[in-house]
């Protein structure tokens, strides 16, 4: 099995085009250019509206800061840190409104034609076992991931570990906090995995 590590800090960050803010792309997978899922850290730097993504699905977590106030088709939705990922289409794409000061934000988007996408907080101590074409953990808080019976492995705050489908199994994460800043994230091809 083999297992990729990136940290936030080795992607140089794309400024938006609507001065907006920036993103840094973690994960293209299986390239870069034809994409079936997309992995990403935004840091939002003032409000604005998203970007739409026809035939996507999408994933929104806050990882750092107050928080943010989405508003799409009539509804408003805070979320801050411990909040649930929020799951849209991406043809919705919700106004966003800063709390108080800028935030850092984890995006997951799969194109609905592909597969099927998920994330998910991960709990300290409970197992992640899909099967799936590609699994994924971000941590902003340093966590310890074992993986089955191999060696684990410590991954520094703000980095993205993931494998492509050979990576069946069982992970699991340890961390000092009770409830660590990590998610967990797959894709289910539509072929399967």
């Amino acid at each position: 099995m083999t297992l990729h590590t990136l940290r936030c800090d080795q992607v140089e960050p794309q400024a938006w085009r609507n001065g907006g803010g920036r993103t840094r792309e973690l994960l293209a997978w299986p390239s870069r250019d034809d994409w079936s899922l997309r992995i990403s850290v935004a840091d939002i730097e003032r409000d604005g509206p998203f970007s739409s993504f026809e035939g996507v699905d999408r994933w929104f977590a806050v990882v750092e800061g107050a928080g943010v106030l989405l508003a799409r088709a009539g509804a408003r939705q805070v979320l801050e840190v411990d909040a649930a990922p929020m799951h849209f289409r991406g043809e919705d794409a919700p106004m966003c409104e800063l709390l108080d000061g800028p935030t850092r934000d984890l995006n997951l988007m799969v194109r609905r034609a592909d597969g099927r996408g998920s994330m998910q907080h991960a709990e300290a101590g409970v197992d992640f076992d899909p099967r799936a074409a590609v699994r994924a953990l971000f941590c902003a808080d340093a966590v310890t991931l074992q993986i089955d019976g191999s060696d684990a492995r410590a991954l520094a705050p703000f980095t993205l570990m993931w494998a492509e489908g050979s990576a069946q199994g069982r992970w699991r994460i340890r961390a000092d906090a009770e409830r660590p800043r990590a998610w967990w994230m797959s894709l289910q091809t539509a072929a399967g995995a």
